[in-house]
């Protein structure tokens, strides 16, 4: 990456990129807390609210396997800008859909924006750091992940609860910050020492060979991290109303917020781990954050609810950042879009899959069974993590 005199200048292209970063997990929750309303006003059983959540994932999916490494080839910029062209489309249509089928085309664009700009985004937060600023980079991504959960949980429960157009405006105002971020990004320097070489086809993430250990823990520890995520934004507010009693959208979203800002406050101690030390302690972490949800749902305890929130956040917070951290490293810079995109392709598959298979549940024995099952699912994938880690032993010098 070169330095180049135009505006917003190099400092600046690192906090865009950041920016962008944050839109992924605004746009991926921003629907959270309007689910309950959708349900409501369109009668929608609970297949149908965690489809209208999993077709997101899964179109994610399908972008990274077909679009992946990309922007090795065009450039992180060139990429940014299809993606979040992309996902201004998605919000707008939820911010007018007048019926179900807008919903589903919303969250496909929706898809579509951050399956092609998640990868690059994360590289660009890379690239634009000063040298030897790795973990820097990492938390940054994993705090402006945490900063657009809670923008959508935050934002949208109190424009849901106190504004009007409940449905609407809360998408409107995510429409605005992705319009300052098309902007921003089209300013950036544009990308000339990191393209891969030769012509871009479309082909499947590309893992480099010398990695592959280091992509397995990686990846499973991101899964871990993410699944929490499709159980919180897919069920996490229908399970306040419904299991736990509280019916005002504000403390609903407020509640769920708690993933985000404990996700990100940790975020300052997990950096300092080791990445094998934080995907083992996040493993352990996840699993008890796990069994506290499912006490909370049985006990109907607004507390434990609460508490089994933050403790979800301080898990992801160290699965994700030590399998970020892990591929981060390892990644060589000419394949670091490809082996993110295979990352994240890992993590979002098996999110979206969560996600389907709770709605099923839901529907076929109710929400406390499917908040039940989806707890043992992600406990299973989080010792999943620690034993790859632990038997593969990979390491960023791998």
């Amino acid at each position: 990456m070169t330095r180049s005199s135009a505006s917003p200048g190099y400092t600046a292209s690192f906090w865009v990129a950041a920016g962008v970063v944050s839109h992924t997990l605004w746009t991926s929750a921003a629907p959270a807390v309007t689910y309950p309303l959708y349900a409501a006003e369109w009668h929608l059983s609970f297949a149908t609210t965690t489809a209208i959540f999993s077709v997101y994932p899964i179109v994610v999916v399908a972008v990274l396997v077909f679009l992946g490494d990309v922007s090795d080839y065009i450039g992180r910029r060139e990429t940014m800008l299809l993606g979040l062209a992309a996902s201004l489309i998605g919000v707008l249509l939820f911010a007018i859909a007048p019926s179900v089928p807008w919903l589903f085309a919303g969250r496909i664009w929706m898809g579509i924006g951050v399956g092609l700009s998640a990868s690059p985004a994360t590289a660009a937060v890379v690239e634009f750091s000063p040298a030897g600023q790795l973990h820097r980079a990492n938390f940054i991504t994993a705090a402006a992940q945490a900063v657009g959960f809670g923008a959508a949980t935050l934002i949208g429960g109190a424009l849901v609860q106190y504004a009007p157009f409940p449905t609407r405006l809360n998408f409107w105002v995510l429409f605005a910050y992705i319009a300052l971020l098309l902007v921003g990004t089209w300013l950036m320097p544009r990308q000339s020492s990191v393209l891969a070489s030769g012509r871009w086809s479309p082909r499947l993430p590309f893992v480099p060979p010398g990695i592959r250990t280091v992509f397995a823990a990686s990846a499973a520890a991101a899964a871990a991290g993410y699944t929490i995520g499709s159980l919180i934004l897919s069920l996490g507010a229908q399970t306040a109303h419904d299991l736990i009693g509280s019916s005002n959208a504000l403390v609903n979203g407020a509640a769920i917020s708690l993933f985000a800002v404990s996700s990100g406050a940790f975020g300052l101690q997990a950096k300092r781990l080791p990445a094998t030390a934080a995907v083992i302690v996040g493993g352990i972490v996840t699993a008890l954050s796990m069994s506290l949800l499912t006490f909370a749902t049985a006990m109907h305890s607004l507390a434990m609810f609460l508490t089994a929130i933050a403790v979800s956040g301080v898990a992801y917070s160290l699965t994700f950042m030590g399998g970020l951290t892990l591929i981060n490293a390892a990644a060589p810079d000419r394949h670091r879009a490809a082996s993110l995109s295979a990352f994240y392709l890992v993590a979002y598959f098996v999110q979206g899959a969560v996600a389907f298979l709770l709605g099923l549940v839901a529907n076929a024995w109710g929400l406390r069974v499917a908040i039940d099952f989806g707890a043992a699912a992600i406990a299973a994938i989080s010792i999943a993590a620690i034993a790859l880690v632990v038997i593969g032993r990979p390491s960023p010098d791998e």
